[in-house]
């Protein structure tokens, strides 16, 4: 595949990994809806900023660490489930605040607050974390990818028609590209809804907070098993 396709592929996969509902997303979402676009630009920009990091240590080999330490996963696992469940208190607490600040020093914290937020919660995140330890590490190592091989059913037929170069900068590049089209789409989408019908605010801010709440019993239940099990 040229390199014009691969990039293609590279924000398709961008986009996929980033779109899923999820504990980043409920960041992004709450702060969009209640502070503007720009908040929840920035919110969305400390989870890409989590991402360039695990790139640069799965990179250097350092993320391999993780995976030889069972006890630190878990470490992590239980710090992700906390933090998860302390935002989702504030994201209940923002469904009943006033929607956009008047003081021209609240938006600027309340924004800087949002980056700060998801970057903590991306870099404990499990999902994350797993996701660089394997597929990650994969995207880094020269080699190809049959992108369709793999899917059910239809896999086998398809095998052959979509094959790109892994640990190649187009790659790379395209799927950075694809997280960021949606980090800033996706907040731009939320702030213009909630211009238009008020009552998405608090309705995504309940929501998010019950999507960071249940992130975070699951991910605190699979930590405490894990640590009985020991």
């Amino acid at each position: 595949m040229n390199t014009v396709g691969t990039l293609l592929v590279g924000v398709v996969f961008g986009l996929a990994l980033a779109a899923p509902p999820g504990p980043m997303n409920a960041v992004i979402a709450e702060e969009a809806v209640l502070r503007g676009w720009v908040a929840g630009t920035r919110a969305g920009l400390g989870a890409a900023t989590a991402d360039a990091i695990f790139f640069v240590l799965a990179y250097l080999g350092v993320v391999s660490v993780v995976r030889s330490v069972p006890r630190l996963q878990t470490a992590m696992v239980a710090v992700g489930g906390c933090l998860m469940c302390y935002f989702a208190v504030g994201a209940a607490r923002g469904a009943r605040a006033s929607f956009r600040p008047t003081s021209d020093d609240e938006p600027r914290l309340a924004e800087g607050q949002g980056f700060r937020k998801a970057l903590a919660l991306a870099l404990t995140n499990p999902f994350q974390v797993l996701f660089w330890l394997t597929v990650g590490v994969g995207m880094l190592r020269p080699g190809e990818l049959d992108v369709l091989a793999r899917l059910p059913v239809v896999g086998t037929d398809l095998a052959g028609t979509l094959v790109v170069a892994t640990g190649s900068p187009a790659l790379l590049g395209g799927f950075f590209l694809g997280v960021l089209s949606w980090i800033t789409l996706f907040p731009a989408g939320l702030a213009a809804a909630e211009r238009r019908i008020e009552t998405v605010a608090p309705v995504v801010a309940v929501g998010s907070a019950l999507v960071l709440a249940g992130f975070g019993v699951f991910f605190l239940v699979d930590a405490a098993t894990t640590v009985l099990s020991w």
